[in-house]
């Protein structure tokens, strides 16, 4: 069902919700904070970037635009202050409490796939038992026959879809939704050197379990989900050094840099400058040549207009020791 369409139909349900505004009317903002679910990242150097060639042109042989590896040019050692980074993906559910209790407008998609309905539970629950019946089938497009299911009973079904819902990471958000979030939060967007040292560790390493590759460890399209998405932690297998999770697969994320060359590179791209943010993290997304083991390293970099929104392009945050301290007294 196409938005617009489910948009209509929730409205003529009596379920629709109107009067969102944008962040510049915020009447509650979060003070600064380190939850439990951040890691700290300690400070020293780690290995950034690679000095990798793409000697047989496979770039070319799959159609990508960008050559391979080369604004990664060259491996440098960066030294980084200790840092917090969120253990996972900013996920539907602390993305919701940002749009309910910041009044920030929520992500269309959320319309579409019904999840803005968990802002309106009590209209849920409200609505009689054939609005719930088209509901299920319509908007949540539950697998299930609820002709002959109770109110209870499609209740149950979907709350149990809306609660799964808030463990999926957000995604079709801009690079300007991200910040407003992190912000909102007392926290910001991680650096690209900061996300890049969160995967790889001191050691530059490959992928966030090490430098070989294997099928499995992440969600990069091998295994069919049915919103594309896992549930945040799905993959133990993926998971860095410092106990982050989600770096090598699930979403690609938004770092807080512009997209330029690294210091004394040798390579140079109509892209480098302040037009492009730069993306890290391979995403589910992976279908033909993008579930190649290229795209899930630590190293590779993308590069996407901070308006871009994606359905396999999400965030987490990051923040400062010293303003973490701040914020917990």
């Amino acid at each position: 069902m196409r938005r617009s369409s489910t948009l209509a139909w929730l409205l003529s349900a009596g379920l629709g919700i109107t009067g969102w505004v944008l962040a510049d009317s915020q009447e509650e903002v979060e003070t600064n904070s380190i939850d439990k679910d951040m890691r700290m990242i300690p400070a020293g150097e780690f290995i950034m970037g690679s000095n990798k060639a793409d000697d047989t042109n496979r770039s070319g042989e799959f159609g990508n635009a960008k050559p391979w590896y080369l604004d990664e040019h060259p491996q440098h050692n960066v030294y980084l202050q200790d840092f917090y980074i969120d253990e996972h993906e900013v996920t539907n559910g602390q993305f919701r409490e940002f749009v309910d209790k910041g009044k920030y407008a929520p992500p269309r998609y959320w319309v579409s796939n019904g999840y803005l309905l968990s802002l309106r539970r009590n209209k849920i629950k409200a609505a009689p038992v054939e609005k719930l019946r088209r509901l299920a089938v319509k908007v949540f497009r539950l697998d299930i026959d609820t002709r002959e299911m109770t109110k209870k009973q499609l209740l149950d079904v979907i709350d149990k879809r809306l609660a799964y819902m808030d463990w999926l990471p957000v995604v079709y958000v801009s690079w300007h939704d991200a910040k407003a979030y992190c912000e909102w939060r007392g926290k910001r967007l991680p650096t690209e050197a900061e996300w890049e040292k969160s995967i790889r560790g001191e050691e530059g390493l490959e992928f966030a379990w090490g430098n070989k590759w294997a099928y499995g460890q992440s969600n990069t399209g091998e295994e069919v989900w049915d919103d594309g998405v896992a549930p945040v932690g799905s993959y133990q297998g993926d998971v860095s050094p410092y106990g982050v999770l989600d770096m090598s697969g699930n979403v690609s994320e938004w770092t807080a840099d512009w997209y330029h060359a690294y210091p004394d590179s040798d390579y140079s791209s109509k892209d480098f400058g302040e037009n492009f943010k730069v993306v890290k993290g391979a995403a589910w997304g992976g279908e033909g040549h993008y579930a190649l083991k290229l795209f899930q390293r630590g190293a590779y970099r993308y590069n996407l207009k901070p308006e871009s929104q994606h359905e396999d392009l999400g965030f987490r945050c990051a923040a400062d020791v010293k303003m973490a301290s701040v914020g917990q007294k």
